[in-house]
């Protein structure tokens, strides 16, 4: 009897011992849990030009935001132990959000009535526009001269529904055409037009979809084509205006082609180019165009783009 009584002991004892074991271990396994998501939620952005929303600007400081909310801004700010570090050197932080894939602020196209047999199918290009280009050489849609500015409008609901989210600022473009034209970055408390616009043009917008014209371009392919013919002939118009600088005596003076002219900054990358891009062909593709010409790409849209991971990181063309 003394053994059995002995052995139950024993046995409650270790059962003890184990419950004790698991409940310090689950313990522990929240405590750890706890820290790591704290660490998850909470960033520093260290090092970095601030702008303040009324104080003066901050040349170099740390932003420190935890469960999403900003915890503390300021020069002498230490980065809390939890915190990931991301080194803003080099950057700003604004106090907004800022969209860079819009076209905030610029009217939707409507179509533009007309009497039967009235017109050319170039003037309805992509369903008819009310922004096209005076004397270009170009149909709409094709023409890289326009600019965003030239087309921003104030006010309005979507601008007052992308502030009440915590967009200030955007880089705004048209969504219509191939060559769509160069964008523009307002600030959307801006009460005027002029207000608005912080600088422009910033890049040249390309888009895939062929003209709605049921002429050329009206395929992928079609489009490639005649993007890939405009930039050679914006190359041969860019060396004979050099020619003619250099040398003007008993030459011709070239022709003066505004949608050129307007590629001119694009194939000497001094402007860099955004290609709304979906699929994977369709970036394949940007991407064989931004090889060929040397271009300063930027692919928006990208929806595809994890299948191409490896061939945007070895050319360098980020992804909005």
């Amino acid at each position: 009897m003394r053994n059995l009584h002995l052995r139950l002991a024993t046995a409650l004892i270790l059962l003890l011992l184990f419950i004790t074991f698991a409940i310090m271990h689950t313990f522990n396994s929240v405590a750890r849990a706890q820290q790591e998501s704290s660490g998850i939620d909470t960033y520093a952005i260290t090092g970095a030009r601030i702008v303040t929303v009324s104080g003066p600007t901050i040349e170099r400081g740390t932003v420190v935001v935890r469960d999403g909310l900003i915890n503390a801004v300021g020069a002498g700010i230490v980065a809390p132990a939890d915190a990931r570090i991301i080194d803003g050197a080099g950057l700003t932080v604004y106090p907004g959000l800022i969209d860079s894939n819009t076209s905030l602020g610029i009217p939707q196209t409507t179509p533009t009535p007309r009497r039967s047999g009235e017109g050319s199918a170039a003037d309805s290009a992509q369903g008819s526009t009310n922004f096209t280009s005076p004397n270009s050489t170009q149909p709409p849609g094709l023409q890289p001269e326009l600019l965003a500015a030239d087309q921003i409008r104030s006010g309005g609901d979507q601008i007052e529904s992308a502030r009440s989210a915590g967009v200030t600022a955007a880089l705004s473009s048209p969504r219509e055409g191939i060559l769509i034209g160069q964008s523009a970055f307002v600030n959307l408390a801006g009460d005027t037009p002029q207000q608005m616009i912080v600088r422009s043009p910033v890049a040249l917008h390309i888009g895939f979809t062929p003209l709605r014209t049921g002429g050329y371009p009206a395929s992928l392919m079609g489009v490639f084509s005649a993007l890939r013919q405009m930039l050679l002939d914006a190359e041969r118009y860019a060396g004979a205006q050099r020619v003619y600088e250099r040398a003007p005596r008993g030459l011709r003076r070239p022709e003066q082609d505004k949608s050129l002219a307007a590629l001119i900054p694009v194939i000497t990358r001094e402007m860099p180019v955004v290609m709304y891009a979906n699929t994977e062909r369709e970036i394949i593709r940007a991407l064989d165009l931004t090889k060929e010409f040397n271009l300063r790409a930027i692919i928006a849209g990208g929806e595809e783009a994890w299948k191409v991971t490896d061939r945007l990181r070895e050319s360098g063309v980020p992804v909005l």
